[in-house]
């Protein structure tokens, strides 16, 4: 085995270990020998993998003192970041730091759709909305996430900017858990149905400045919901009655 692949075993080794939570935040790493012995490779071979986790900020080097991992809101890698989330760790940090980037791509996506959007993508729009109610109206939870994510998408793909869905692509899988996680609450279904009319009518009047205030004002709507939702209260994903 070459040791640029052993270096990646050791460096994923060490990034579940954190993952797991065996090596905590601000925490030090094992010393390179310790590592070495453990995975039964070279010194060289373990400052390799240490550089990987560098050079994504995973964990950070005091000299004189050693490696201490570096809590998930200050890694640079996308993947590292993504398994963390997946994972639960730094969980509500790293869901606030979703809507962060959400804010900013998703409104000036909907400025764009305003101006660029083809009757294609409006009609997406609306199928969207009315698939979003219908599983609302049925308490269908996973129904109720994919037919928001669509809408999104479909304001994405209406800038007509590439960039944009290949960008918030990547974050599919937390996206959707992170929706998920956020819509198991009638209410938050409730606001969501109520944004998404408003967004698409705005992007409808072809006024950029329109859209991007309806889709922040969404967003911040969202903001709100997680604020309240998430830690205290019990889902209730049936549809609610007259």
């Amino acid at each position: 085995m070459s040791r640029n692949t052993l270096a990646v075993a050791v460096f994923e080794d060490l990034l579940e270990r954190i993952l797991s939570g065996e090596l905590k935040p601000r925490e030090p790493l094992p010393s390179e020998p310790e590592i070495a012995r453990e995975a039964d490779v070279s010194r060289l071979t373990v400052r390799e993998a240490l550089k990987t986790l560098q050079a994504q900020n995973i964990v950070a080097v005091r000299r004189g003192l050693g490696t201490f991992v570096n809590p998930v809101e200050e890694w640079t890698g996308l993947e590292a970041i993504l398994r963390a989330a997946s994972r639960g760790t730094g969980g509500d940090e790293v869901a606030l730091r979703l809507l962060e980037v959400r804010r900013m791509v998703e409104t000036g996506s909907a400025e764009l759709a305003a101006k660029n959007a083809r009757p294609e993508h409006l009609a997406a729009m609306h199928e969207s909305i009315r698939e979003l109610e219908d599983a609302h109206a049925a308490g269908d939870l996973d129904r109720v996430t994919v037919a928001d994510l669509a809408f999104h998408d479909a304001v994405l793909r209406a800038s007509a900017n590439p960039f944009l869905p290949a960008l918030l692509g990547q974050l599919g899988n937390l996206l959707y858990s992170t929706r998920r996680e956020t819509s198991a609450f009638v209410e938050v279904q409730r606001h969501a149905i109520e944004h998404h009319h408003l967004v698409l009518a705005a992007i409808e009047t072809r006024k950029p400045e329109t859209a991007r205030k309806a889709m922040e004002d969404h967003i911040n709507q969202t903001y709100d919901d997680y604020a309240r939702f998430i830690n205290n209260q019990e889902p209730n994903t049936g549809a609610e009655t007259a």
